[in-house]
C-alpha cells in the first residue's frame, strides 16, 4: 500500500483523525491501549477523544465498576481496557505470559505454593468490594511471611492479575500532581458485565485490526504476544469479519470511523500504539530516527510528535510533583511547523494539569 495512504488509514483506525465521542468509547475501540506509563496511557485515550478531555476526565472512567481497568493483557505489559473485556482477553494471552516469566519467578523464589498463599491472603482482604493500595498489597504478603522486596511483590501481583485475582481499578488521589497509582480491586467484585465471545482468539484479531488496521497477521502476533500459528488461526477464525484491503493487510468489516478536522501536529504519548504496535515501525517514522524513539536498551519508548501521519520528533515532560505544570520540551528531527508543535504540546499541558 502506498505510504501516505497507509498512514492516513491507520490514523483513522487509531481514532487519531476520527476521534471518539468519549474516553470509554476510545478505549473500547482500541481494545487494549499500552499503559505501563500510566499518564501516557491516559493521554493516549484523551488524544483519541473529541473535545479536550482532561486527566480528571479520564480518571473518572476508572472510578466506577465496569469502567476502565489496567492489567497485563499481553506481552507482560500493562494495558488499559474496558473491564468487560478483561476475562476473555486473558483466556487468549495469560498462559503464554505465565510461561514468559517462569524463569524470573524461579530466580525470585516464586513457586506455585507461594502464589497459592498470596492468593489465599489477598482474596478475603478484597472481598465485599474492598480496595487497597499497592503498598497495602505488599503488606498483605508480608503478613503471611512472603517477602515482597526485590521485585518479588510486583511479580506476584502480575501473576495474580493473570489469574484474575486482582486488577488495577480506581485512581488513587495525589495532591499537587498527576497520580501514578491505582487501587487494587478483585475482578469478581468490580466487574459485573463481562463479554465472552464465542471465539476469543478470532475476536482479538478483529478487535486489533479495527483499532490498528490496515495491519497483517505478523503485526497482530507481535501486538498480542502470540506465535505465528496462533496468529494465522486467529485470522482464519475471523472469516468475513475482516477485509483484506491489500495482500496481507486487513481491516475490520463494516463502517469505519468518519474523519474529522484534526490538528496539523499531534503530541502522542510514550509507547504510542500508532508507532509501537507493528513489526515494521518505519511506516510512521523514517528508519534513521527509530533508534531515537525506541524501544531503547531499557525498553523505553519516547513520546512522539506526529504530523500528517509522520513522526517528526519526540518530546519530554515530567509528571513529578511540582513539575507537571512545566511546559513539555520538543526535540524535532528536522523542519516542522513550530506553531503547530507548540499548539500540540499545549493541548497535552492542558490535559495533564486538568
Amino acid at each position: 500500500m502506498e505510504l501516505d495512504r497507509l498512514r492516513s488509514e491507520r490514523l483513522r483506525h487509531h481514532r487519531l483523525s476520527a476521534p471518539a465521542a468519549s474516553v470509554t468509547e476510545a478505549a473500547t475501540h482500541m481494545t487494549a491501549t499500552q499503559g505501563q506509563e500510566f499518564w501516557g496511557g491516559r493521554w493516549a485515550l484523551a488524544a483519541r477523544t473529541r473535545g479536550a478531555p482532561t486527566l480528571s476526565d479520564v480518571d473518572a472512567a476508572f472510578a466506577e465498576p465496569d469502567g476502565l481497568v489496567r492489567s497485563w493483557t499481553q506481552r507482560g505489559t500493562l494495558h488499559i481496557l474496558p473491564a468487560r473485556d478483561l476475562s476473555w482477553i486473558l483466556r487468549v494471552t495469560a498462559e503464554r505470559q505465565t510461561k514468559q516469566y517462569a524463569g524470573i519467578h524461579r530466580s525470585l523464589g516464586i513457586d506455585a505454593d507461594m502464589l497459592a498463599r498470596a492468593e489465599a491472603a489477598v482474596r478475603p482482604v478484597l472481598a465485599d468490594g474492598n480496595r487497597i493500595t499497592r503498598p497495602e498489597f505488599a503488606a498483605v504478603l508480608s503478613g503471611v511471611g512472603i517477602d515482597p522486596s526485590g521485585m518479588r511483590g510486583n511479580h506476584i501481583f502480575s501473576a495474580l492479575a493473570l489469574r484474575l485475582v486482582v486488577v488495577l481499578g480506581p485512581v488513587v488521589p495525589r495532591e499537587s500532581g498527576p497520580t501514578r497509582d491505582q487501587y487494587v480491586v478483585a475482578p469478581e467484585g468490580w466487574i459485573t458485565d463481562s463479554a465472552e465471545p464465542a471465539d476469543p482468539l478470532a475476536e482479538l484479531f478483529v478487535r486489533y485490526v479495527r483499532g490498528h488496521g490496515p495491519a497483517g497477521t505478523g503485526d497482530f502476533g507481535w501486538w498480542a504476544g502470540l506465535p505465528k500459528g496462533l496468529s494465522q488461526q486467529a485470522r482464519d477464525g475471523a472469516g468475513d469479519r475482516v477485509v483484506e484491503v491489500e495482500e496481507g493487510l486487513f481491516v475490520a468489516a463494516g463502517p469505519t470511523p468518519r474523519r474529522a478536522r484534526v490538528d496539523q501536529v499531534q503530541a502522542l504519548p510514550p509507547f504510542e500504539e500508532y508507532y509501537l504496535s507493528y513489526v515494521d515501525r518505519t511506516t510512521p517514522c523514517a528508519p534513521e530516527f527509530t533508534r531515537r524513539i525506541g524501544p531503547s536498551m531499557n525498553g523505553i519508548v519516547q513520546p512522539v510528535l506526529v504530523a500528517d501521519g509522520e513522526i517528526v520528533g519526540v518530546w519530554s515532560h515530567s509528571v513529578a510533583v511540582g513539575k507537571h505544570h512545566l511546559a513539555p520540551v520538543p526535540e524535532l528531527f528536522g523542519d516542522a511547523d513550530a506553531v503547530a508543535v507548540e499548539a500540540a504540546l499545549g493541548r497535552f499541558a492542558r490535559f495533564i494539569t486538568g
